[in-house]
Formats: structure tokens, C-alpha cells, sequence
């Protein structure tokens, strides 16, 4: 329907290899995904009156309208600094077939519109292969590590987490997403409240057709807060564009924390 509130920017439909420490699913999964523009002045959820996902030999996925949590990852995410939502469903049931996947989004003012895209299960298994062989010394290269405390409370800019990129081994050029958020555990850490992340695709979108290209290292773009426990983690992707991505590897949660704050001096 022209003119329609509700409009798909993206979607994904790729693997996932999920490789997060003390969890009971398996490592291959497959996600969708569909990002919305923004819809000013009415939450997105409140337009969708349905989301469904298809692929090869009668596949078909529904998205439920609710809040993704770590618990029932199902949902809507709102990224309250762009002021946007997306919709993501991870699936614990193996990789996907390559072949050609369509996410179809029904608006509740009669609209529909969809997206479609070709999954690449070759260049997925590329990726993941190399991941795996070198995931030890890749996990050894994380800095901030080992719930270490850091030497003071870091304003803006002044925390750099730095990591090892596959290439640097004869791997295969990839990118890579940081997130950072509260937390001393995978389950603590709030998807819904980051307190900073590094947004390669909307800095592509932006004109960086290599943001997130072999990235070894962030400037955090936020202050933390003093005597508070931290944990982030790095995802490696085959694309900068939600739609051109065929394999996510999220990698284990890494941990740290800051110190108390230094009480001021009497009679300063």
C-alpha cells in the first residue's frame, strides 16, 4: 500500500555459528531478520501485524510480536539511538539450504511488502572452517579479558578493545561488530540496552564501503560507570550489508570491570 508508515530497510536471512560459552544450544543456527526506517511518533511494533519468513521446499517462519530477550530470542529490538526497530528470530536447528529466502511483512493498515535474498551455504562453511581452526589463539587475543579490572573509569573515547582478525593467519577477509553492554555473564547482557555498539551497516549505508573491514580494534564510543561489571562480544560476518551477509559468528562473551570511583578529597 503506497504511502504506507511501516518500511522494510533490510533483511537477513543467514547462518549463525554460536559459539557463546555455557549455553545448551547447538553451535549452527540460522537466523531472519528485517530492519525497519524509522516510523516517528508511533512504536513500529504497533504497525506490524505480521512477519513471515520462507525459503526452499515449503520452509516457512513466523515472527512473533514481541520483545526479544536472551530467553526467548524472538522478537523486537529497539536501538533507542537511531530510533529504530528490527525484528530477529534465531533458529536452533542447523544451517540453512542455500537457495532463495523471502521475509514477508503484513501492516496492520492492510499493507504488504517483502524482501528477498540467495543464501550462500559455500561461503558460510568458508568462514566458520577457518573460525574453528583458529579459535583458541583468536579468544587469546581479546583485550579487554578475564574479568580484569581496569586501571581507572573510562570517559568517552578512551577505552580501546582491540582482537586478532582471521586474516592476519591466511584467513579470508571478514567484518566485525562489537557490542558492549552491562553484565557479568551472556544471560545478563541486555541486547536491549547496549551501552555501546559499532553499527558497520549504518556506517555503510552512511559511505564506508569497508567499515567493519578486518576491524582489530574499537574506541568505545561511550563512558562507563565506576565500580560497574562489563562484558562485550565481537560478531564476524562475510558482509557489511544485512542483506548480502551469509554467516554471523558470534563469538564467547569477553568480561571486565571498572573500579569504584575516587572519593574527592576533604576541602577540594
Amino acid at each position: 500500500m503506497t504511502g504506507s508508515p511501516l518500511r522494510i530497510y533490510d533483511i537477513m536471512a543467514c547462518d549463525v555459528y554460536w559459539d557463546f560459552d555455557g549455553t545448551p544450544l547447538p553451535k549452527e543456527q540460522h537466523k531472519f531478520l528485517v530492519s525497519f526506517h524509522p516510523t516517528p511518533g508511533v512504536p513500529t511494533p504497533d504497525l506490524v501485524e505480521s512477519i513471515t519468513a520462507r525459503g526452499p521446499g515449503g520452509y516457512e517462519v513466523a515472527f512473533t510480536n514481541q520483545l526479544f530477550t536472551p530467553a526467548d530470542t524472538d522478537g523486537y529490538i529497539y536501538d533507542r539511538t537511531l530510533d529504530y526497530y528490527w525484528y530477529m528470530v534465531n533458529l536452533p536447528t542447523g544451517f540453512l539450504p542455500g537457495g532463495e529466502y523471502t521475509i514477508e511483512v503484513r501492516g496492520t493498515d492492510g499493507s504488504t511488502q517483502s524482501r528477498t535474498r540467495r543464501q550462500d551455504g559455500d561461503a558460510s562453511r568458508r568462514l566458520v572452517e577457518h573460525y574453528t581452526a583458529r579459535r583458541e589463539q583468536l579468544l587469546d587475543s581479546f583485550s579487554p579479558s578475564g574479568r580484569e579490572e581496569l586501571p581507572g573509569v573510562p570517559d568517552d573515547g578512551e577505552l580501546e578493545c582491540s582482537w586478532r582478525t582471521l586474516d592476519l593467519d591466511g584467513g579470508p577477509d571478514a567484518y566485525y561488530i562489537y557490542r558492549l553492554a552491562r553484565g557479568r555473564s551472556a544471560r545478563e547482557f541486555d541486547t536491549q540496552n547496549l551501552t555501546w555498539w559499532d553499527n558497520i551497516f549504518i556506517q555503510r549505508m552512511r559511505g564506508r564501503a569497508d567499515a567493519g573491514l578486518n576491524r582489530s580494534a574499537v574506541k568505545v564510543g561511550a563512558g562507563l560507570e565506576a565500580d560497574t561489571s562489563y562484558a562485550y562480544f565481537v560478531e564476524v560476518t562475510d558482509a557489511n550489508v544485512q542483506g548480502e551477509t551469509n554467516i554471523c559468528i558470534f563469538q564467547p562473551h569477553q568480561y571486565f570491570r571498572t573500579p569504584a570511583a575516587v572519593a574527592a578529597s576533604a576541602g577540594t
